[in-house]
């Protein structure tokens, strides 16, 4: 039980990555507390743990006042914070000339001034225990460009910036801060990403994930469970003297350009890009 005794707060807990994270953490011995917009989701996830081990805390992590009580759930469900995973996340798709405004800030506050807004409140909780290990779920968006993705990308590389800045900063009162960058998770966000572009193709959304997933060197998708294995080990002492860092769990999307590219040029043959 690698996490035995830390207690984690864990954003966008009810569905996809963040829940199957909070599955494995209570599996591990931890004791953790699930966040999300919606109650009914944080629910079921809750609802197939072990009580002792699990809470729950609606709210939405753009919101000053929102992040601050989930903090609180968890120091009080705890006694403390130990970990948290800032995972709560959305995407919009849409070229710079074509994104509405409104559009682009809206990811912006949940994808980057959502983990700032809780990090601003948890740090003082981990200086005072003595430290502490903040996992941010970036993407492999924040490494590379995605097609028709500005907004989801640039929130993403900005995470990974503001998660380096935090290692920085707070590295001399133990408290280690590190990106997730994953590749093609199967989740509801991401089938409807992809679900979209495939639609202006006239590509049904299977097929069209099954022709990306032919172009990684893995040739398939992931599931939101092989996100647990790098998430625990950062959480845990295992990852003592690692902080900064932006680790990618893509199935090798980083290295190969292909998924990119045949998008691009579908999208260009369709006249849907310029």
């Amino acid at each position: 039980m690698k996490l035995k005794g830390k207690i984690a707060l864990v954003t966008g807990g009810g569905t996809g990555i963040g829940a199957a994270i909070a599955a494995r953490f209570v599996q591990e011995g931890a004791k953790v507390c699930i966040s999300g917009l919606y109650q009914e989701d944080l629910d079921k996830v809750a609802g197939a743990l072990p009580a002792k081990q699990i809470s729950v805390c609606q709210g939405d992590v753009s919101k000053q006042v929102d992040a601050e009580r989930m903090v609180e759930a968890t120091v009080s469900f705890g006694g403390k914070i130990d970990v948290l995973v800032n995972n709560a996340g959305i995407s919009e798709n849409g070229s710079v000339a074509d994104l509405d405004p409104s559009v682009w800030q809206k990811v912006l506050d949940v994808n980057l001034t959502g983990p700032f807004l809780l990090m601003k409140a948890a740090i003082p909780h981990m200086i005072e225990a003595g430290g502490g290990s903040i996992i941010n779920i970036a993407s492999v968006g924040g490494k590379r460009c995605l097609p028709g993705m500005p907004a989801y990308c640039t929130s993403k590389a900005g995470l990974i910036m503001l998660s380096q800045q935090t290692a920085l900063d707070y590295g001399p009162q133990n408290i280690r801060c590190n990106a997730v960058c994953p590749g093609g998770i199967k989740t509801a966000m991401t089938e409807k990403e992809f679900g979209q572009f495939g639609e202006m193709l006239g590509i049904e959304n299977e097929k069209f994930l099954d022709i990306i997933a032919k172009a990684l060197p893995l040739k398939r998708f992931g599931q939101p469970h092989e996100i647990t294995g790098m998430c625990t080990y950062l959480a845990s002492d295992d990852s003592s003297f690692t902080t900064g860092s932006a680790l990618l769990v893509d199935a090798g999307t980083s290295i190969v350009d292909v998924v990119g590219a045949s998008i691009v040029a579908e999208l260009r043959k369709g006249g849907l890009m310029p």
